[in-house]
């Protein structure tokens, strides 16, 4: 597998935990992407449309023969079976699939933005991300990702709900 990805994973309706779960196996499911590292799991206050309820996020890391407007694809086919629907920006959601980074490359389309244009305001991205890769810098950025990570006030709506340890998150994963 020839590319590298950071993809980050929400949910807050219906049962949280099962819908990151199933999209992690709909894309393990995919030959050609294999699952490299996942973050522990985060509850976090909703952002931007402060109306709903509590969000469980997460990161994961893959390696896929895809290139990012495939994968975007892909992320997008793996919200639509778990039954996303856009009606509110920010609003809630089965499930939500952002690619935050891939490869080194930046990357402007009109469908996709690569590395992630607000991954830096948000702690619920920020902090399972740096769990999993704790030196990245991204390019176009001045400073590494921790830095804009000790500037953000929001850091306590981010609490640990689940912790990554071995098999406690992977078991149900492997299915």
């Amino acid at each position: 597998m020839e590319n590298s990805a950071f993809i980050a994973l929400g949910s807050n309706l219906g049962i949280r935990y099962d819908y990151l779960m199933n999209a992690i196996k709909l894309l393990k499911h995919d030959t050609k992407i294999q699952l490299v590292n996942i973050s522990s799991i985060y509850e976090t206050d909703p952002v931007g449309y402060e109306d709903q309820d509590l969000f469980l996020n997460m990161v994961i890391e893959i390696k896929t023969d895809y290139n990012a407007q495939e994968l975007l694809d892909v992320c997008l086919n793996t919200e639509a079976k778990l039954g996303r629907k856009r009606e509110i920006k920010w609003g809630p959601r089965t499930i939500d699939l952002d690619i935050l980074l891939f490869n080194q490359e930046n990357i402007e389309t009109e469908k996709l933005m690569v590395p992630h244009p607000r991954m830096h305001e948000r702690a619920f991205v920020l902090i399972p991300l740096l769990e999993i890769q704790s030196d990245l810098f991204i390019p176009r950025m001045e400073k590494p990702l921790k830095t804009y990570l000790n500037e953000l006030a929001d850091k306590e709506g981010v609490r640990v709900w689940k912790q990554k340890n071995g098999e406690d998150v992977s078991g149900p994963i492997e299915n």
